[in-house]
């Protein structure tokens, strides 16, 4: 089967990959990451700061709760000191780096201890309300105007007995949180930069090792669904890409192979097809014209009638082998008599072998043996191996066929004592019109088609066939076939 290819109706391949697209991937990069720090800036800065109020509160609370119920009311039982009390405040107040205040039930200071950095406490705090935090454990504000900035506020009732004596509040800035939110975010920028570079770096490897080799591999495709096969990748890496790029220059090398195999497929066909048609039309005008008398007439007649037969010949092997070349080739497999068919296709060159005087000698291994094939294209096979070892074969020589029984499997060979086949041909006998005689052959009704036939059959069974030859010797062809159906 011959497969055109138009240059024409060709579309050029757009590449998936180019310049531009790249340099929005760039962009596109850039954005993410100014998006990424202020994600970080805003969204995880707000989300940190609210678990470290949130944290920072629950200890508080946590501390003042125990404090006021393990310790304060002693105190109210006077089972302590003022001076124990306030050296007991200034402890939790040191501990938690916070103001500590203990009120009674009106909100008169009693005792506060604080840090250097937090005012005095008042002597009585305004419009006091125990229940101003509501249902939180804290506040957060400047408590009735006391402090000059924010501060968290936690308030824990001291209970002696089943009665309200006074009130703990510890007032911790919230600077403080916003300080240790800085520090974590620190880390957090810190993190998402190195994260960034590392994608950077990432982002030139895949430039590196993907991007360009993509490119390169892209315009390669473009090349060739151009009709440009000698462009070849530079394969530099032994990774996947370098493989693709080696398996993409085979392709190149094997389509432009079968470009060349279809060019001299094109011109032999042409060639065996004009030599017989320039004859048949040179000696059908002589004769319309005159130039040939009717006497003369019936030997020119068998000449026409000869290249006729050429062209029947030729026809025939190109549909043969068009049927081989098909995907859809369907065996008739069936169980036949390998010695039968042998036998037949011998006697069918009865008249060539008495003409060129050469016998043929059938060696085989019982009188009777199935084959599981297909009984016409093995016949096809025959015919063709002893039709080749005929036409080669010296005068008065011996084209011997012969079987041979193993296991499961029948070897049958074709050979003959001709001229034998170069060993530098050895290679080529199975191309198409390939002939070692450059001169056409020694017999000019040849196709050099029909090895290649034959290769095609046995393949399509699943058989090879082998060529033993000598220049000057003689030439033998092997091939095996299964006795029975696997």
């Amino acid at each position: 089967m011959i497969f055109h290819r138009s240059k024409q109706n060709q579309r050029k391949a757009t590449l998936p990959l180019n310049s531009t697209l790249y340099l929005k991937f760039i962009v596109i990069y850039i954005v993410f990451g100014f998006l990424a720090l202020f994600t970080a800036a805003t969204l995880t800065s707000s989300l940190t700061y609210t678990s470290l109020k949130e944290s920072a509160a629950s200890r508080l609370y946590s501390e003042a709760t125990v404090f006021a119920n393990d310790y304060l009311p002693d105190y109210f039982n006077e089972f302590l000191s003022s001076s124990e009390v306030r050296m007991q405040l200034e402890g939790m107040s040191s501990y938690t780096d916070a103001s500590v205040w203990l009120v009674d039930r009106e909100g008169t200071l009693l005792f506060s201890a604080h840090p250097d950095i937090y005012p005095s406490a008042p002597s009585a705090i305004e419009n006091f309300n125990p229940a101003e935090n509501g249902s939180s454990t804290y506040q957060e504000g400047n408590y009735h105007g006391y402090f000059s900035e924010p501060v968290l506020t936690v308030m824990v009732p001291v209970i002696r007995g089943f009665s309200t004596d006074g009130y703990l509040l510890i007032h911790k800035f919230v600077s403080d949180i916003t300080q240790s939110r800085d520090m974590l975010m620190q880390f957090v920028y810190i993190t998402v930069i190195i994260i960034y570079l590392l994608s950077f770096i990432v982002l030139l490897a895949f430039q590196v090792l993907v991007y360009r080799p993509l490119r390169k591999i892209t315009e390669a495709a473009t090349q060739y669904a151009s009709g440009n096969l000698d462009y070849e990748i530079p394969v530099t890496t032994e990774d996947e890409m370098g493989y693709l790029s080696a398996s993409l220059n085979y392709m190149s090398s094997q389509l432009k192979d079968m470009e060349d195999y279809q060019k001299k497929f094109v011109a032999n066909v042409s060639h065996d097809f004009r030599s017989p048609l320039t004859s048949i039309k040179g000696y059908v005008e002589a004769m319309t014209d005159g130039t040939i008398p009717p006497e003369m007439q019936e030997k020119y007649l068998k000449i026409i009638l000869f290249e006729t037969e050429r062209l029947t010949d030729l026809t025939q092997d190109l549909l043969t082998l068009n049927e081989f070349d098909t995907n859809n080739l369907l065996l008739n497999r069936e169980n036949f008599d390998i010695h039968e068919v042998i036998k037949n296709t011998a006697a069918s060159f009865e008249g060539t072998c008495t003409h060129k005087k050469i016998s043929i000698e059938l060696v085989l291994a019982t009188k009777h043996v199935n084959v599981y094939a297909d009984k016409r294209k093995i016949q096809q096979v025959l015919y063709n191996l002893i039709d080749n070892a005929i036409k080669f074969s010296e005068p008065e020589s011996t084209v011997i066929v012969e079987t041979t029984d193993r296991g499961d499997r029948i070897h049958i060979s074709v050979k003959d004592y001709g001229i034998g086949i170069p060993r530098d041909a050895l290679n080529k006998i199975w191309e198409r019109f390939y002939k070692t005689d450059n001169s056409r052959g020694k017999d000019k009704k040849g196709t050099g088609l029909g090895l290649a036939i034959v290769k095609e059959a046995l393949q399509a069974h699943g058989e090879n066939i082998n060529v033993i030859s000598t220049e000057g010797v003689g030439t033998e062809f092997i091939f095996s076939l299964p006795k029975k159906a696997n």
